[in-house]
This record gives C-alpha cells, sequence and structure tokens, in this order.
C-alpha cells in the first residue's frame, strides 16, 4: 500500500468525525487540506486527538488496539447499520428480479486495523516496515467490518476485496483476515491485489507488463468495472477508509470508513 500523504494532510478528519456516507458522485467534506493558505493544526495536537478519537490503547502484548467505546467504534456502527440495510435491499431485490448483487470491500483499515503501525511509526511510512508489518498477519480486525462481510455473505450477496495490497502479500492477507474473522470468499476470484508484473487485461488503459501507471482510483474502478461488466454482478456497496477507494463508479453506494491516520490519493 502507497500512502504519499500523511498525518498532515489529514486535519480535518476528525472534526467531521470520520466516517462519512455518501452516494456516488456527491461531495466529500474533509477530503484534503494540501492547498490551503492558512497554518495547518499543530501535528502534536493531532495526534492527541487521534489517539482521542480511536481511544487508543495499549494491551498486554504491546498492541495499539482501538477501543470498543471509542468515538471511532461508535462511528463504525453508524456505517454498518447502514450499509445493512442497503445489504437487505439487494437481498430482497435479487430474490424477486434474480439480479446478482455484490459488496466490495477495501482490506487495510476497512477490514484490519493498522492502528499499531501507525502509532508505532509516528505516522510515517517506510516501504520495508509496512510489508513485514502486513506479513506478521496479525492485525486486529476493523470493529464490525468481518461482521458485515458474513452479513452480506449470509444474506446471498456476493463479497468481493479490492486492495491495494501487492499479489506478493496474498498469502499473509488471507491468513490475517480468517484470524480477523473476514473468512468469506478468500480465493484469487473474489480478491484482487495489484499484480504489477503481470496486471490483468481489464486495466489495460493504465497497466501492462512491466509498466504500471494506474492511480489508486483507476485500479479500484477498474476493478469494480471488471466485476459488474465481465463477471456480471451488481455491486450494491463498496467500503473503504479512502476517498480513493470509492471514487470512478462502479458502485450502487459507497460507504466511507473513518481514517484520520494518513491519506491516498
Amino acid at each position: 500500500m502507497h500512502k504519499p500523504l500523511r498525518i498532515a494532510t489529514v486535519t480535518a478528519a476528525c472534526a467531521v468525525a470520520g466516517a462519512v456516507l455518501y452516494a456516488t458522485g456527491a461531495a466529500s467534506a474533509g477530503q484534503s487540506t494540501a492547498n490551503s493558505t492558512h497554518e495547518p493544526y499543530n501535528i502534536g495536537v493531532l495526534a492527541k486527538d487521534i489517539d482521542a478519537y480511536y481511544g487508543t490503547t495499549l494491551d498486554a502484548d504491546g498492541v495499539y488496539q482501538a477501543s470498543p467505546d471509542s468515538p471511532y467504534a461508535a462511528d463504525l456502527a453508524r456505517v454498518d447499520a447502514a450499509a445493512k440495510k442497503q445489504i437487505d435491499r439487494a437481498a430482497r431485490t435479487a430474490h424477486h428480479k434474480h439480479t446478482r448483487p455484490a459488496v466490495v470491500f477495501d482490506i487495510d483499515d476497512t477490514l484490519l486495523l493498522s492502528l499499531d503501525y501507525e502509532k508505532k511509526n509516528n505516522y510515517g511510512y517506510d516501504g520495508a516496515t509496512w510489508a513485514a508489518y502486513v506479513d506478521r498477519a496479525d492485525r486486529p480486525a476493523v470493529p464490525g467490518s468481518p461482521e458485515l462481510a458474513r452479513y452480506a455473505d449470509k444474506k446471498g450477496v456476493e463479497v468481493f476485496y479490492n486492495s491495494g495490497l501487492g499479489e506478493a502479500q496474498r498469502a499473509a492477507a488471507v491468513e490475517n483476515l480468517k484470524k480477523a474473522g473476514a473468512d468469506v470468499n478468500l480465493d484469487a476470484s473474489h480478491m484482487f491485489l495489484k499484480d504489477k508484473a503481470n496486471p490483468p487485461s481489464y486495466l489495460a488503459h493504465c497497466a501492462t507488463p512491466g509498466s504500471w501507471t494506474c492511480t489508486t482510483v483507476q485500479y479500484k474502478a477498474g476493478t469494480r468495472r471488471h466485476i459488474e461488466r465481465d463477471l456480471g454482478y451488481d455491486v450494491v456497496a463498496n467500503f473503504g477508509d479512502q476517498y480513493s477507494d470509492l471514487q470512478g463508479g462502479y458502485a450502487d453506494r459507497t460507504y466511507k470508513l473513518p481514517n484520520p491516520t494518513y491519506f491516498v490519493e
């Protein structure tokens, strides 16, 4: 996962209480303040605000966890409640009209929480340490998200994953998702990861073998387009912690999960 813009670019996230639910094409408040001309939010104070938002605590194993009583958990619960209503509607429609509804989940900080990495790296990013962290396959779940994936599956709504993790990290991602309780459709035909060496033909507009120029939006929207046009599903809900997870169309509804620790364009 490439994280080009870190903590200084997300100063509005806590102020808008993190969780944002919006329809495709709607305005996205608090998306970026990178072009602001006034003095930015003090980074030390912002770090304290992020801790308060997550209810950050250090557990007995030395891992930073989000509190189940935190504002973060409350915002996630509101997103989950709205999403379950959408899944229920899609399931009813599928029953009567014989459609093929699907939901699409990002992985990092949508299903698996990387708060411990963020805290211990002072909200910075290094490719080598991030890869090692992912390979440990021991991230805790984002509260409620694995349950939401299982809920969709139980309702007969197909579950897909659309992640910025690399193909080399597939085994670790599958192992971690199983541990976190998101043990639904973890095969290669449902979990889409970046394969820069051999990109799929449906991304030919921005990726060919040995040449990857896809932006996050191009990659993720292109994958959803493949799910709809090539695989024949209707993506009724798309979940992500970044606006770039959600933009580009090919989803009936988009659900923004809170993440005030980094910003991916």
